[in-house]
């Protein structure tokens, strides 16, 4: 059943999106739902701002109001979701809610992918697209939660640092 579910987006009060998330955990755990609703994110940010000389990190939302749900959708499912403390329903038609593609899940980077690279540290890479495109590099760093990595390339005689995904380079 699980091979079914999908992602659905939620739409809820402004400033309530950690409430909804937890309101509906809560939910799933007490009626055993873990089945139908299998995970609940809010898609964030980690910022640096420097103000006033001060350093501050801080994670933000990047689509207040909204919460992404990944379920079996089914009537049960559905009510359950709709009627949470603080939902004001589900992006889609009024009738049946819309899930996210594929390609969508893939751009907001809800679903951990485990990346696997045939290449590490220390290696000699060929960068294929941006504005690094057709230059070599040494991997300096691979970052596969964030899928990017940090390559260092020479120009003009001197050494800089690229950070690119993982799918702009390839071994040489």
């Amino acid at each position: 059943m699980a091979e079914s579910a999908k992602w659905y987006v939620v739409h809820t009060y402004s400033g309530y999106e950690n409430k909804v998330a937890q309101n509906l955990e809560k939910l799933v755990e007490n009626r055993r739902l873990q089945d139908y609703i299998l995970e609940v994110k809010i898609p964030t940010e980690h910022v640096v701002e420097i103000k006033d000389n001060k350093r501050r990190e801080f994670d933000r939302e990047l689509f207040p109001g909204y919460v992404l749900v990944k379920m079996v959708m089914t009537d049960e499912s559905w009510y359950i979701v709709r009627n949470a403390n603080g939902v004001t329903g589900f992006v889609g038609t009024t009738t049946k809610p819309t899930p996210l593609t594929q390609a969508e899940v893939d751009r907001l980077g809800v679903e951990n992918v485990n990346v696997n690279v045939d290449y590490a540290p220390g290696d000699t890479i060929r960068i294929q697209s941006g504005s690094f495109e057709g230059f070599a590099g040494r991997v300096e760093e691979i970052d596969r939660e964030n899928r990017r990595v940090k390559v260092k390339v020479s120009m003009f005689g001197r050494e800089t640092v690229a950070e690119l995904d993982l799918e702009d380079v390839a071994p040489l």
